[in-house]
């Protein structure tokens, strides 16, 4: 069965708005990492082994916080679902 045009219409909506999505995390990531990780000042060329940790461990931070603010809505979204059925 062949999908509508509002249905293929409506499924390019939703992966632009996730790939949108994702590019907004990846820059406040990327802007809060090295706010907090990397001096204004630029001593070297290369990064530093403590930037570079600092770094890993900021990362390693937002992600988690991201992927469990993910869970919390998708149970949030599900639980106003099974109220409307009500």
């Amino acid at each position: 069965m062949a999908q509508s045009q509002k249905e293929v219409q409506n499924m390019q909506l939703i992966q632009e708005l996730e790939i949108e999505m994702m590019a907004d995390m990846y820059n406040r990531l990327t802007a809060a990492c090295h706010k907090k990780c990397i001096s204004p000042v630029y001593g070297d060329a290369e990064i530093a082994k403590g930037e570079a940790v600092c770094i890993d461990r900021c990362v390693a931070k937002f992600l988690d916080i991201h992927e469990r603010i993910g869970k919390k809505l998708g149970q949030m979204s599900g639980q106003d679902e099974a109220l409307l059925k009500k």
